[in-house]
C-alpha cells in the first residue's frame, strides 16, 4: 500500500527544492559571468591586436629586422592566444559564425601581410599603412562581433535574474501557503482545542484528515480527551455515588444520634419505647413497628409500644408467650430475621395476615447475652433487607438495649441509695438511741423489781437514772434530726460549719470559734456530709462528757484537710477507754473515718482537755492509692468493721484508716 508523505518529507523535499533551485540559478549566474569576463578579455586582446598592428608599422619603418621579427612573433602569439583562449585568466572567445568569419579574415590578412613584412627589403610605407589600415578595420569587425555576444549574453543575464526575482517571490508565497497549510493552521486548531478543553468542554475533538505528524497529533490528542473525559464522567459517577453512599451515612448518623439522644432523655421505658418505635419505623420505611419486652426468664413478651399497628393487633398481641406466633422468639434462637407473611404460612394468631402485612422482619433487641425484648417491622409489600439496613436497624436496637438497662441501672441505684440512707439511719439509731433503750430497759427491769420487794431506795434511784436516760434518748433523737437536716455547700464546707458552731453554741452556752487556714480544693459533698457527722459528733462528745466552756475548731485546706476540735474540758485517758465501751460516740467516729479513708486521732490528758483531729487524704492519693490500714501501734488501735470484708464505697477505697483511741 502507498503511503503518503510525512510532514518531515514535505518540508524537507520542499528545502531541498528551493536549494536546488537556488544552487541552479547561481550556477547559471556564475557560468554567464564567466563568460562576460572571457568575452571582455578577449576584447581587451583584439584591442592589443590593433595597437600591435601599429606598432608593427613603426618597427618596420625604424627596426631592424630582428625586431620586426620579435614583432611578428609577439603577434602571433596574441592570435594563438584568441584562438586557443586561456580559462585561468579567464579568456576566449564567444565563438560564432560571424566571430569565427572574422578571425578567419584577420588570420588570412596578416598572413599575407606577414608574408610581406618579414622579407629582406623593407616594405613600401604606403602600402604598409594601407594594410595596416585594412587590419585595424577587420579587428574592429571581429570586436564588434565579440561585443554583440557579450550584449546577448548580458541581456539574457539580466532577463534570468528577472525570472530569479519572480521565481523568489512566488516560493516565499508558495513556502508561507504551504507553511500554514502544513504547520500554523495544525497548530492553531490544536490550540483552540486545548483552550476550549481547558475551559471544560471535553468533548472537543479534531478532525484528522492526514497520515502526518499533525495527523497523529490530531489523533492523540483525540485520545487523550476521550480518556481525560471518560475519567471526568467515571470521576463524577463516583462523587455521585460518594455523595449518595455519605448521605446515607448521615441519615443513618442522624438516626443513631436521635436514639442517643432518646435513650439519655428518656424518664421510663414506656416513654423510650415510644420515642424508638417511631424513629426506627420511620428509619426502615416500615408500614408498622412494635417493641416488645421480655421478662428475665423470656417465657412472655409484653407489648411495650407500636406505631402504624392497627388496635386489634395491639390488643390481641399485647402478651405473647414465647414462640407461640412469628413473634417473640426463644432466646437461642435470636436473631434478625425476615419473614415473609404468605396465605400458607402457619400462624398461631392471624392479626398480622388480617391487617395486610406481606413482611415482617424481626430484631432482638440482646444486652450481653441477655434477650431484652424484640423489635417488630411490619411490611405491606415484599422487601428484602440491605446489610447496611441491617447493621443499621442492629445498631438502633443495641443503643434500645443500651438504654433499657441504663434505665434498669438507675432504678437499681435509686433502690440502693433508699437502701443504703436506710441502713444508714439504722446504724444512727442503733449507734445512739437503741443503746439508751437498752439502758432504760435495765433502769425498767430494775425498777420494778425494787417495785416489787418494796425497797424505796433502790426504787428512788432507778426512777432516777430513767429520768437521765430518757433526757439523753431526747438528745440524741434532737441531734439526729439536726444531722440529717444539715446541708452543705458544693463549694465550701466553711458555711455548714459555721451553722454547726452556732447551733451548738445556741443549744450549749459555750464559746465556739472556727479558724480556716489555707486554701485548698473543695470537698466533694458527700466526703463533706461524713466530715461534717464526724465534727458534729465530736461535738456531741465534748457536751456529753468534757464540761467544757469553750470550743476551738481550726481547719487546715492545705497540704491536706485537717479539723481540729480542741475544748478546755476536764479531759480522760485514752488508754483506759475501752472499744467496747458504752459510749459509743468514739466507734461511730472511726467508722465514719473508715468509710472516708481519713485517720482520727484522739488526744486527751485528764484536766487539760481534748483534741479530736481528722485528717484526710490528699486529692491525689484519694484517687490512686488502694485502701492500706495503718500498722498497729501504742498510739493507734485499728477500726471497727476494717477486717471484717465489707465493701468500701469509692471514698474509702481512696486511703488507709488509722484512729487513735
Amino acid at each position: 500500500m502507498r503511503t503518503k508523505p510525512t510532514l518531515s518529507t514535505k518540508l524537507l523535499a520542499m528545502g531541498a527544492g528551493f536549494l536546488l533551485v537556488a544552487l541552479a540559478s547561481i550556477s547559471l549566474t556564475l557560468w554567464v559571468t564567466w563568460k562576460l569576463e572571457g568575452g571582455a578579455a578577449a576584447v581587451n586582446e583584439a584591442g592589443r591586436l590593433r595597437m600591435n598592428m601599429l606598432r608593427m608599422v613603426l618597427v618596420l619603418q625604424t627596426e631592424t629586422a630582428e625586431a620586426v621579427q620579435e614583432r611578428v612573433r609577439l603577434f602571433d602569439a596574441s592570435l594563438d592566444l584568441l584562438r586557443t583562449g586561456d580559462p585561468s585568466r579567464p579568456l576566449f572567445v564567444p565563438w560564432s559564425d560571424e566571430t569565427r568569419s572574422r578571425f578567419e579574415a584577420i588570420r588570412t590578412q596578416w598572413a599575407q601581410a606577414r608574408s610581406g613584412w618579414v622579407t629582406t627589403l623593407p616594405p613600401d610605407r604606403a602600402q604598409t599603412l594601407a594594410q595596416a589600415d585594412a587590419f585595424v578595420q577587420q579587428v574592429d569587425g571581429f570586436v564588434d562581433a565579440i561585443e554583440i555576444q557579450i550584449a546577448g549574453w548580458t541581456a539574457a543575464l539580466h532577463l534570468f535574474q528577472l525570472f530569479m526575482m519572480a521565481l523568489a517571490i512566488v516560493a516565499a508565497v508558495t513556502f508561507m501557503a504551504a507553511s500554514y497549510l502544513l504547520v500554523i493552521n495544525p497548530v492553531a486548531r490544536l490550540q483552540q482545542a486545548q483552550a476550549r478543553l481547558r475551559q471544560g468542554e471535553l468533548g472537543t475533538r479534531l478532525p484528522v484528515d492526514t497520515d502526518d505528524e499533525f495527523g497523529q497529533l490530531s489523533a492523540g490528542f483525540n485520545l487523550m480527551a476521550h480518556a481525560l473525559q471518560a475519567s471526568h464522567d467515571d470521576l463524577e459517577h463516583k462523587v455521585v455515588e460518594k455523595t449518595a453512599s455519605i448521605a446515607v451515612q448521615n441519615q443513618r448518623l442522624a438516626a443513631l444520634y436521635e436514639v442517643s439522644a432518646l435513650a439519655s432523655t428518656a424518664s421510663s421505658l414506656e416513654l423510650l419505647a415510644q420515642g424508638f418505635v417511631q424513629q426506627i419505623r420511620r428509619v426502615a420505611g416500615a408500614d408498622a413497628a412494635a417493641v416488645r419486652w421480655s421478662n428475665e426468664a423470656n417465657e412472655r413478651y409484653v407489648l411495650l409500644a407500636g406505631d402504624g399497628l392497627p388496635r386489634t393487633m395491639a390488643e390481641g398481641e399485647h402478651c405473647l408467650h414465647t414462640g407461640s406466633c412469628l413473634c417473640g422468639q426463644p432466646q437461642a434462637q435470636a436473631r434478625t430475621r425476615v419473614i415473609p407473611i404468605t396465605p400458607s404460612t402457619t400462624v398461631a394468631l392471624p392479626h398480622c395476615r388480617e391487617a395486610g402485612f406481606e413482611t415482617m422482619v424481626t430484631i432482638p433487641v440482646q444486652m450481653q447475652q441477655r434477650l431484652l425484648g424484640e423489635v417488630d417491622l411490619f411490611f405491606r409489600s415484599p422487601i428484602e433487607l440491605t446489610d447496611e439496613l441491617r447493621d443499621l436497624l442492629e445498631a438502633m436496637t443495641r443503643h434500645l438495649a443500651s438504654a433499657m438497662e441504663g434505665l434498669r441501672a438507675t432504678a437499681l441505684e435509686r433502690e440502693a441509695a433508699v437502701a443504703e440512707e436506710r441502713s444508714m439511719l439504722a446504724r444512727e439509731l442503733h449507734d445512739s438511741i437503741a443503746q439508751s433503750l437498752a439502758f432504760l430497759k435495765i433502769q425498767t427491769q430494775l425498777l420494778r423489781d425494787a417495785v416489787n420487794r418494796g425497797d424505796e431506795a433502790k426504787r428512788d434511784r432507778s426512777i432516777s437514772e430513767l429520768d437521765v436516760g430518757v433526757r439523753e434518748c431526747y438528745s440524741d433523737v434532737r441531734e439526729l434530726l439536726v444531722h440529717f437536716r444539715t446541708r452543705t455547700s458544693e463549694e465550701d464546707i466553711e458555711s455548714a460549719l459555721r451553722a454547726t458552731l452556732s447551733k451548738f453554741e445556741h443549744q450549749t452556752g459555750m464559746a465556739t470559734t472556727l479558724g480556716m487556714v489555707g486554701h485548698g480544693l473543695p470537698l466533694a459533698p458527700d466526703l463533706q456530709i461524713q466530715v461534717l457527722h464526724m465534727v458534729q459528733e465530736a461535738l456531741s462528745n465534748v457536751r456529753k462528757h468534757s464540761g467544757a466552756t469553750r470550743v476551738d475548731l481550726l481547719v487546715h485546706r492545705h497540704p491536706r484537710w485537717r479539723f481540729e476540735v480542741q475544748d478546755n474540758g476536764k479531759g480522760f485517758d485514752v488508754a483506759s477507754v475501752p472499744p467496747d465501751s458504752l459510749h459509743v460516740g468514739l466507734g461511730i467516729m472511726r467508722e465514719r473515718a473508715h468509710r472516708v479513708g481519713a485517720v482520727l486521732q484522739v488526744e486527751s490528758t485528764p484536766g487539760q482537755g481534748t483534741r479530736v483531729c481528722i485528717e484526710l487524704p490528699t486529692v491525689t492519693a484519694a484517687t490512686t492509692m488502694p485502701p492500706q490500714p495503718a500498722p498497729p501501734s501504742a498510739a493507734s488501735i485499728a477500726p471497727q468493721g476494717a477486717a471484717s470484708g465489707e465493701e468500701l464505697t469509692p471514698a474509702v477505697a481512696a486511703g488507709r484508716v488509722a484512729t487513735t483511741a
